[in-house]
């Protein structure tokens, strides 16, 4: 690959995470392509300032170079995350893996704070336990399954290509809906589904025909991305996601299509709330259940099996 693919793959990661990650975001100096990130978790009680920097044959074949700034971190700690990003980059070599650094490092901060929160409560301190509780609640506000009806909300496409595509006089069809198997974590059921599109008319048409189900019609939520190729404008997507009340949760399965290359496809993943909050484990379990469709059906290209070392990484 020309060090202008690399390019072309850099600059759109590198616009894809300033989107989702906004004031996180920051650019450091873009000639040398050098950015700075800042992780925490859901209750903003620690942070880590990620630098990253693209050298000019990532993604291909060299990783990104990275330094974590966390003094607060033990040693063993900061080891132990540094190894969890090396074998992300191996497993995924290739692919644009900054997004999957990120999540893997904010999911770590979220483990670290529970096993915190656990020490206190075994010390006698219910205070923690309250506030904990509280702010589970306000960060992952869910209602009992058979409470919440389905939201048959709009697109919300990046672009104004969405809106010619509309306005066209094609004639759609609905697609053959594959189903995935479902998978349960703490009494919450993940399901994905998938279908092959070529126009955005038939987003609604695929949720329309999911939700014929009474079972995934009362789902607790019902999330979906989708990305289309223009068969008349290069390079150009008619593409879009919807969280149904899980914030940011298509957002991120949109990143995951992008960093894949998935393209003429929606795929949605259906939860049925538990009762039991899995915290940030529950991003995990969307976007696992929305690659494994997109691996099963031929939307992810092969990376060959290519071996790799692992992450050169410099440490602060």
């Amino acid at each position: 690959m020309s060090a202008d693919e690399n390019q072309t793959l850099q600059d759109e990661e590198i616009e894809a995470l300033a989107a989702i990650y906004g004031d996180d975001w920051e650019v450091v100096d873009s000639e040398s392509r050098k950015y700075h990130i800042r992780i925490s978790d859901e209750k903003l009680k620690n942070a880590i300032l990620m630098e990253v920097s693209f050298p000019p044959d990532y993604p291909k074949t060299a990783p990104p170079q990275y330094i974590l700034s966390a003094p607060w971190l033990l040693r063993d700690e900061k080891t132990n995350l540094e190894g969890s990003l090396a074998d992300i980059y191996c497993e995924n070599i290739g692919e644009s893996i900054i997004y999957l650094w990120v999540e893997k490092i904010r999911e770590f901060l979220q483990e670290r704070n529970e096993l915190h929160v656990k020490a206190d409560t075994t010390a006698g301190n219910s205070e923690a336990v309250i506030q904990e509780h509280m702010l589970d609640r306000k960060t992952e506000e869910e209602d009992e399954i058979l409470d919440i009806d389905f939201l048959n909300v709009q697109e919300k496409p990046d672009k104004c290509h969405f809106e010619e595509q509309e306005n066209s006089s094609d004639d759609v069809n609905c697609p053959e809906i594959h189903h995935g198997k479902s998978f349960v974590d703490r009494k919450s059921v993940f399901q994905g589904h998938i279908a092959s599109i070529s126009h955005t008319k038939q987003v609604k048409l695929v949720l329309d025909s999911l939700c014929q189900s009474k079972k995934i019609a009362a789902a607790t939520h019902n999330i979906y991305a989708y990305r289309i190729s223009s068969k008349d404008k290069q390079d150009v997507f008619y593409q879009g996601c919807e969280d149904d009340g899980e914030t940011q949760a298509g957002s991120r399965m949109l990143h995951l299509m992008q960093i894949v290359d998935a393209c003429n496809v929606i795929v949605v993943v259906t939860r049925w709330y538990g009762g039991v909050h899995l915290g940030p484990d529950r991003f995990k379990h969307i976007n696992n259940c929305a690659r494994q469709l997109l691996d099963e059906h031929g939307y992810i290209q092969s990376k060959n099996e290519k071996k790799g070392p692992k992450s050169n990484k410099r440490r602060s």
